[in-house]
């Protein structure tokens, strides 16, 4: 957490250590001679601990869902040749996933006929996760080609509409811990969990991508997003390990 902390802060001061030194290279106020996109797009990944720890055996299913994103982006090219630039985005977002795994000793914290038990599981798990962001991506650019461009840097999430939950099947938990009472769920008997109220509010992490002029006005995008803080909050230890937010995102700008 406190190499998080830093890290963000890190993001943070370069960002406004940017700002500044656009603003004095250019001829003009940092808003002036700004190049304005709009875009939209779909987001493909998943939340993911990184590496795939013991506990997850095998991963049956995966289903990205429908990611829709749609957005604005504003670019301040500096110095005549205008090669590079940076730009600051706001964008609205939806990122989620179901998956269907085996695991093996995975925390745990299921609803059965009111009760609530909590321990380690070992069966199957299928996982619903849905969240709705805005996002904020402040990126260096570079222009490799007239028609080709790059970009690099940090984004901060608010996620104000989350969701993680799910049911467990054909399995066993150990309640408490791998050597407590077994409690079986077989012959297509399931529970219920709901992570939902765990979520992490705030995020933040880094983006990188490409951008290409297909004609005058219009850009075929494609940008990774690499999450770099827990989607749990700190608080929450029914999930042992961390899990990312990882999504390629393509679409299509239109500049103004």
């Amino acid at each position: 957490m406190r190499f998080l902390r830093y890290m963000a802060a890190a993001a943070a001061l370069a960002v406004a250590t940017s700002a500044a030194a656009i603003e004095e290279a250019s001829d003009g106020p940092i808003w002036t001679a700004l190049e304005y996109e709009v875009n939209a797009g779909t987001n493909i990944g998943g939340a993911s601990p990184m590496p795939l720890p013991a506990e997850i055996r095998h991963i049956d299913s995966y289903s990205p869902n429908l990611n829709l994103q749609i957005g604005a982006t504003a670019t301040k090219w500096l110095g005549v040749e205008k090669k590079w630039g940076v730009a600051v985005g706001l964008r609205f977002e939806t990122k989620g996933m179901e998956t269907k795994a085996r695991v093996k000793n995975y925390g745990m914290e299921i609803y059965q006929d009111g009760r609530k038990l909590s321990g380690r599981w070992t069966g199957r798990v299928q996982t619903k996760y849905h969240s709705q962001q805005l996002v904020v991506p402040v990126t260096a650019v570079y222009r490799i080609h007239k028609r080709l461009k790059v970009n690099a840097g940090p984004y901060f999430a608010f996620s104000f509409n989350g969701a993680f939950d799910g049911h467990v099947s054909d399995g066993y938990l150990r309640v408490g811990d791998p050597t407590g009472d077994k409690v079986v769920f077989e012959d297509g008997a399931r529970a219920t969990y709901d992570f939902g109220n765990d979520l992490r509010k705030f995020q933040w992490g880094f983006q990188g991508g490409v951008s290409w002029s297909a004609y005058k006005h219009l850009l075929v995008n494609a940008n990774l997003a690499w999450g770099c803080n827990n989607i749990f909050k700190s608080s929450f230890k029914t999930v042992s390990f961390n899990m990312y937010p990882i999504y390629l995102n393509v679409g299509f700008g239109y500049v103004f």
